[in-house]
């Protein structure tokens, strides 16, 4: 079988996003549409295309479990060896298939043009030049000949999303594949650029210090940009409290088998380990690094976590300056939050507009069991019994067996395997549980990274709106930022003068306009 051990939590994003899913039909789906990636000579020796590449294989792996590895030519041959060891790396069940014979989508990187004998087939081409991400439907696009990682990654999750696109053409709303892209991670517009508004990256990048929260899938994506930086300098502290779990492999673009049960923290390390960055570890959650640390000044915090709670702490905690990614089932983004409290604070995008259910309720409605039986449970921190799996598998119509291994487990870490594992796919109501695909996290995270290291090079021209908002589930639209007002709700953070006051006493500003 092809399909990875982690293809739960392959199911359950492509849940919330496919129309009329089924499990079944959806596996074999893709069993039936192997992929071709192409690349020759000039992608093999090029910085750039090369890093398109290896983010196409991570994305590309996680998903199709039959892949056809192509070399367009003789000296790209020996390249085919080394994907080949990480695409088994990531699954080792994926059939690498040697003909090309089948393959109606293709996915080219480099300079050559390819055609395909299938009547109706596709073939895309990636590349970029500088910090733009290039993609078209007809002709080979090329790459530039700096080091810039930042457009190389986007463009393979640009890549990657049409293919997908056009697996499941006709279970998407808008499946049009996109037209010749050329999209700046500076600016975030599609037009033309000149050379001063593409600057190819300096010899020696000075980072300011930076605290990454969250080592998730955006945090993967951005920790895979920086590890492109050899000539990146700066202090960068990682926070983050739990251990690679089976299911990430999904869409953490970092991970292959060998790190199920490890450090997050010590993965990114090891990414790391090639640039001249000063990585700082902090296991645990956010309140532990606030707790830990002896000054509570926070000079700019990059935000890549994945609930409203803990984006509110970070906020409360009043750093100078956040940066924050963001995945949604349908988009993906950044918001930039510079100027406390004059602009919209972090708090301002995720402020409850109602009161929100409890942990118990939301668990309860997860798995089908009564609310005050699951609040007891908590509170007890009961374990999870054979009787009690067996009702909350009739209740979800989920095979027994598929949660009889989580028998003995707290009732919480129970929730956590199997409905947030991907397991349980949705809940009584028969809502979905979000979950992204690894091209909409990892473009986040590049997204995320390109934005610390534009903002320390001032190569930015003129202020952005707050938010940056991309749909990689149909084609790509022309504007993209999206401006967004600060609230004038007195229950958020920056409307509280008791906030303004501490932020001013920290960092020394006292003009609220």
């Amino acid at each position: 079988m092809a399909l990875a051990n982690f293809f739960d939590k392959t199911a359950l994003a492509a849940s919330q996003i496919l129309q009329g899913f089924e499990r079944g039909a959806f596996e074999q789906r893709l069993l039936k549409s192997p992929i071709l990636l192409g690349f020759d000579a000039t992608t093999v020796n090029n910085s750039e295309a090369k890093a398109t590449l290896d983010m196409a294989v991570r994305l590309l792996g996680r998903l199709y479990p039959k892949l056809i590895i192509k070399a367009l030519d003789a000296e790209a041959q020996d390249y085919v060896q080394v994907i080949h060891n990480q695409l088994v790396a990531i699954n080792p069940q994926i059939e690498i298939l040697a003909e090309e014979a089948g393959a109606s989508i293709a996915l080219v990187i480099g300079s050559t043009e390819l055609t395909l004998t299938d009547p109706g087939s596709r073939v895309f081409y990636i590349g970029s030049q500088g910090w733009i991400a290039k993609f078209s439907p007809d002709k080979p696009v090329g790459s530039g000949a700096g080091n810039n990682p930042f457009g190389a990654g986007a463009a393979a999750c640009l890549g990657a999303a049409n293919v997908f696109r056009v697996v499941f053409a006709d279970m998407l709303l808008d499946s049009e594949p996109d037209g010749d892209i050329s999209l700046s991670l500076i600016d975030y517009t599609v037009e033309a650029k000149s050379e001063d508004e593409n600057p190819a990256l300096p010899e020696k990048i000075h980072l300011s210090e930076t605290i990454l929260v969250g080592l998730g899938a955006v945090g993967n994506g951005f920790i895979w940009a920086l590890s492109k930086l050899k000539q990146a300098h700066g202090i960068l502290h990682l926070v983050e409290h739990d251990p690679v779990d089976l299911s990430n492999l999904q869409r953490y673009v970092l991970t292959t088998q060998g790190e199920v049960d490890g450090s997050k923290i010590d993965l990114a390390i090891q990414f790391l380990q090639e640039t001249a960055l000063t990585s700082i570890p902090h296991p645990g959650k956010w309140e532990a690094f606030l707790a830990n640390r002896q000054d509570w000044r926070l000079p700019r915090v990059a935000v890549a976590v994945d609930n409203v709670a803990d984006r509110i702490a970070i906020q409360s905690a009043l750093p100078l300056e956040i940066i924050n990614a963001w995945t949604q089932a349908i988009d993906l983004g950044i918001s930039r939050h510079l100027d406390f409290p004059n602009d919209a604070c972090l708090a301002c995008l995720y402020l409850p507009q109602e009161e929100s259910p409890s942990e118990a309720a939301i668990i309860a409605e997860a798995l089908g069991l009564p609310e005050p039986d699951v609040r007891v449970m908590l509170y007890q921190h009961a374990v999870v019994t054979p009787d009690l799996v067996a009702t909350i598998a009739a209740s979800k119509q989920q095979p027994l067996e598929t949660l009889l291994p989580f028998v003995g487990k707290p009732l919480r870490t129970f929730y956590q395997k199997t409905v947030c594992g991907g397991i349980i796919l949705t809940t009584s109501n028969g809502e979905k549980n979000e979950t992204p695909m690894a091209f909409q996290s990892a473009l986040a995270g590049i997204m995320l990274a390109a934005e610390i290291v534009q903002q320390d090079l001032g190569l930015r021209k003129k202020t952005l709106p707050t938010t940056t908002r991309i749909n990689l589930l149909s084609s790509l639209g022309k504007y993209l930022n999206v401006p967004f007002k600060k609230l004038q709700d007195k229950r958020c953070l920056c409307n509280d003068k008791h906030y303004q006051m501490a932020f001013s006493a920290k960092y020394g500003k006292t003009e609220v306009l």
